[in-house]
């Protein structure tokens, strides 16, 4: 499934129609290919640089596309029982395909391990009655030492009940294994610690538009980050009875964030929504996994070309 802009989309139907077969027939399989556009009620409303109204030439309000935030909608539409998603510019020279794949299916293999301890303990928490005191100091190791969300400070006064019922909201939630590589200074994001609006502490990726890297102590953690995000996600959005998640449940509103554009020559500031990977996801289950560089191959201008992966086989 790709999600493509709809001046494209019929370009993109053309392709598939014209080289699917031959694909199908060269790797004995049989494709299912299909698009999505960004939703226009995703688009946010844009303004100059005094906070007023953006108008195009005609006098009409300026609407933009909201970010990959945006995309939150299309994955939530998906049926699927476990998503891959990868960003559309990172692309493996042929040479290279093999580790590519090897690890997807460690990633997804990992988020299959993650997801059936998950919901073997989501039953025994909601479809059982005996639930000992040694059960619920196991998933609690596991939610902490595992999942690595930290309790809010005032957990330890909550009694048996209350503890169960945060148990069932933690690890009721869709659940994501992110790839990341070692920071090589790519523009982008990394894996982080945050701290939420709950007080809990959970594992986040986090983009350096989301930084106040004028902020020289938190200008230093951002620069001491040991990986990258070359955004290469396992996502499981169903939950364990078989349901599929409200995946705006589990985004944070307040991750949004305004950029600066240009529109026939004049400056403007755009909202873009809480992104794919960073705000959108704010409250899933998170599971980082270091992957090795080769499955990162960035083609963002022309001259990415040049990169010694993309030079022929065995540079």
């Amino acid at each position: 499934h790709l999600t493509v802009s709809p001046e494209h989309r019929a370009g993109f139907n053309a392709l598939v129609e014209r080289v699917k077969t031959f694909y199908e027939n060269h790797y004995e399989v049989t494709l299912h290919i299909t698009f999505s556009e960004q939703k226009p009620c995703t688009d946010t409303v844009a303004v100059d640089l005094q906070n007023e109204p953006f108008r195009n030439a005609d006098g009409t309000l300026l609407f933009r596309p909201g970010g990959h935030g945006a995309l939150i909608e299309n994955l939530g539409d998906l049926d699927a029982d476990i998503i891959f998603i990868k960003n559309i510019d990172n692309v493996a020279p042929d040479h290279l395909k093999p580790q590519t794949i090897r690890y997807k299916k460690a990633l997804a293999g990992l988020l299959i391990s993650y997801r059936n301890l998950i919901f073997d303990y989501l039953r025994r928490l909601t479809e059982t009655t005996d639930i000992t005191d040694d059960l619920i100091a196991e998933i609690l190791d596991f939610t902490t030492d595992e999942l690595c969300v930290v309790p809010p400070a005032n957990f330890e006064t909550k009694n048996k009940a209350e503890t169960i019922a945060y148990l069932v909201e933690v690890l009721n939630r869709p659940i994501r294994v992110c790839g990341m590589v070692k920071n090589q200074g790519e523009p982008g994001g990394g894996p982080f610690w945050a701290e939420n609006a709950n007080g809990t502490v959970s594992l986040q990726i986090v983009e350096s538009s989301q930084i106040d890297l004028k902020d020289a102590r938190t200008k230093a953690i951002f620069d001491q980050a040991t990986h990258f995000n070359p955004v290469d996600l396992v996502c499981s959005t169903k939950d364990y009875k078989g349901n599929k998640f409200n995946l705006h449940s589990y985004r944070d509103p307040e991750t949004g964030f305004i950029s600066v554009k240009s529109k026939d020559g004049k400056q403007l500031k755009a909202l873009e929504l809480p992104g794919l990977w960073n705000g959108a996801m704010s409250s899933w289950n998170t599971i980082f996994v270091e992957v090795p560089l080769a499955t990162f191959s960035p083609v963002k201008t022309v001259n990415d070309l040049l990169r010694n992966e993309h030079q022929g086989c065995g540079k």
